[in-house]
This record gives C-alpha cells, structure tokens and sequence, in this order.
C-alpha cells in the first residue's frame, strides 16, 4: 500500500477544521469529489460551522436542506436573494424546519425570497424558539407569519419587514407585544399607517423603528 502524502495524511479533524474555512459550495463540492477521505472530511466541516450564507448561490430547496441537515452547529443561516441566487419555496422552509440545528438559530435572513409564503415561514417559526435576528424584508407574507413569529421567538432582538406589504397594523401590535426583547424593527414601505408606529412606542418605549 503506498503511503498517504502531503495532506491526505492529516488526520479526519484537522482536513475537516481546514473545510471549515472554505466558504464556496463550489470548492466544497469539488473537494468533496477528490476521494472518500476528503468526502468525510467535507462532511465533518458542515457539522462545525456556525454560519452558512447562500446568498449568491444558485441552490434549490434539496441542496439547501440537506447542507442545513449536516450543519449540526448551526447558529446563522442566509439565504437571501441575489440577482444570480437561491431560490427556496415553503417545501425548502418545511425541510430545513427538520433539522436538528433550527432550535439552536440566533439568526435567518430570508429577504427578498418571494417563493416563501406564510405556509413555510410559519413552519420554520415554529422551532426557532432561539431566534434573535430575522431578516423577511421583500417577501409577501401577512400577519398570519408574524403572529407564528410573536407566538415561538420569545427572545427575538431585531427584525427586517422591509416593503412586507401585506403585514398590518394589528399583525404589527401583536409582534412588539409578545416578543419582549425586541428592540428593532424595520417597517420601511410597508402599508402600515403612520398612528400604529404611536401605538408599537407605547408597548415598548424604548423600540427603534425604522421607516
């Protein structure tokens, strides 16, 4: 048997710690086609990262969920869109809401995913009870997300409803309400009348909207 040379004779945890610092699925999927070896090691990377960012990324739903699957240390996940990027639908949402990580997410972006409706986000909300930091700017869901949203992230920090027109002001009042913790909330082009921002001030003092 001929000897391993260079990096193939790294052991497992240390080829999957250099994974780790390869942020395009690109490299990663070409590493992963090296050997079995580098396949594993491929594997074990996914399972310590804290972040992943598919913005940019052409991805489906399969592939996304099945990454976020592996990614057991997940804390941060973007899949926001981009002129090249993602597209994710609620069958993506409903299999990323399986995975073991979503419990433990301090942080989504989800702006400007159009193939999400308040089905899929309603579902992910529904285990992100870590949740701190939501970006669902540019998006079309109703109150009916933002009620799952006030209802499972007791320590939601921020969130981004940017030009989310079909949120309203009783959708709104129930969200600052409930999440206690909140202390931004971006509103900017949504349809909401200027009095509700009055009322949101009034739960909380201290909340910074942004219009």
């Amino acid at each position: 048997m001929e000897e391993e040379e260079g990096i193939d004779r790294l052991p497992m945890d240390l080829l999957a710690h250099i994974f780790v610092f390869i942020s395009s699925f690109t490299d990663l999927a070409q590493a992963r086609s090296v050997c079995k070896k580098w396949k594993r090691g491929v594997k074990r990377s996914l399972a310590r990262r804290e972040s992943l960012t598919f913005a940019g990324c052409k991805m489906d739903d399969e592939t996304i969920a099945r990454l976020v699957r592996h990614a057991y240390s997940l804390k941060d996940i973007d899949i926001s869109k981009s002129r090249w990027g993602c597209q994710i639908t609620d069958k993506g949402l409903y299999r990323i809401s399986l995975a073991k990580c979503v419990s433990n997410l301090t942080s989504i972006s989800l702006w400007g995913m159009t193939g999400v409706t308040d089905k899929g986000v309603v579902q992910l909300m529904s285990r992100t009870n870590s949740l701190q930091h939501l970006n669902i700017g540019g998006t079309f869901i109703t109150d009916e997300s933002l009620f799952a949203i006030a209802d499972n992230c007791p320590h939601l920090k921020t969130v981004v409803l940017w030009s989310c027109r079909h949120v309203t002001e009783n959708g709104l009042l129930v969200l600052v309400n409930k999440c206690q913790k909140l202390e931004s909330i971006n509103v900017w082009g949504t349809r909401v009348p200027v009095g509700c921002f009055m009322g949101l001030l009034t739960i909380r003092p201290g909340l910074m909207i942004k219009i």
